[in-house]
């Protein structure tokens, strides 16, 4: 293919793209999840308010995923930074906006450890940073980000405004380069990063409430001496394929509470608002350095979360191809 088709051929691809994620990103709601039992509240993780963890008494109702749009609650969130070229180290730049006003706010409550989470996933989930980045006076955050894949991403922004409810708003990020298709990871129950492994047990459940339990060893030996990261001994966020919905879990329990051991286990609850594939992400800290364990579920109606992967691995492909294209 010569230059001149090639641009033309990326250009229609990044309209096309944009197009759709304008869809998710700035519609009034989320793709619907698939109906659950009205006895169950939804959550998308683990405080109150989009994309983090709701109460689940009996009545409650189904609260949406956080992240699939960039305003909520009278906030909406400003991305200064709309694209970015791959394999270049730039800084990413955005504020959160007070609606009514129309001003950047600069008032947030500290929460696990910081006044602000940044997650940036690409739309094939298979590049994941969680960042913190620097607030400015005039409430310009601001962070440097490496992002080695062209394509789609997806910018989550993890906050509790000061007086305000926590809220995860989204925005679609396109960074530029020789863009090559991947299919979403093939299920998987443990990873391996830095000669450390990690095991998953137990089943992102449907509809309610499920404990999944990550366990980590180095050459084969329990690791017991896991350190505190943002408050606890890991740090886990899920994201649905397809339209990247934000499901935001901590641990069962935190350092220092004497009951909660660091390591090598760590538990969470955590409930699927729909049927599909979700990737999982784990940070985890020992030795002073933070890594992340990456795993790829099925949340299903069965109990064992591999009956749907062959129809969800497909839905994927039809879904995903299209929004990850975004270089020119």
């Amino acid at each position: 293919m010569n230059t001149g088709l090639r641009i033309t051929a990326f250009a229609a691809v990044l309209a096309a793209t944009f197009g759709a994620a304008y869809g998710v990103g700035s519609g009034v709601g989320e793709i619907s999840p698939e109906p659950v039992n009205a006895a169950h509240g939804e959550h998308g993780g683990a405080e109150e308010g989009g994309g983090h963890e709701q109460g689940h008494g009996g009545g409650q109702e189904a609260a949406p995923p956080g992240g699939l749009q960039i305003s909520d609650g009278g906030y909406t969130l400003d991305l200064k930074t709309p694209r970015l070229q791959a394999g270049k180290s730039a800084e990413l730049r955005f504020a959160v906006v007070r609606d009514a006003s129309g001003r950047q706010i600069t008032g947030f409550s500290r929460e696990h450890d910081k006044e602000l989470h940044l997650i940036v996933a690409s739309r094939d989930l298979t590049e994941y940073h969680h960042l913190h980045p620097t607030l400015a006076a005039d409430g310009t955050w601001s962070t440097p980000v490496d992002l080695p894949k062209a394509g789609g991403y997806r910018v989550f922004a993890d906050f509790k405004p000061t007086g305000g409810e926590a809220l995860t708003l989204g925005a679609d990020l396109a960074v530029s380069g020789a863009y090559e298709p991947t299919r979403l990871p093939a299920h998987n129950t443990t990873a391996e990063v830095d000669g450390y492994e990690v095991a998953l047990a137990g089943d992102l459940a449907l509809g309610k409430d499920g404990e999944l339990t990550l366990t980590v060893s180095k050459n084969g030996k329990p690791v017991r001496d896991l350190q505190p990261y943002l408050g606890a001994y890991g740090h886990l966020v899920a994201l649905r394929s397809g339209d990247l919905a934000y499901l935001h879990v901590h641990p069962n329990g935190e350092p220092g509470d004497g009951k909660t051991r660091p390591g090598p286990g760590i538990s969470f609850t955590a409930m699927a608002p729909s049927a599909g594939a979700y990737r999982l992400f784990l940070d985890f800290k020992h030795q002073g350095t933070v890594r992340t364990a990456a795993f790829t579920v099925h949340a299903t109606r069965g109990t064992d979360g591999k009956a749907d992967e062959k129809a969800d691995e497909e839905a994927d492909g039809e879904v995903g191809a299209p929004e990850g294209h975004a270089g020119h």
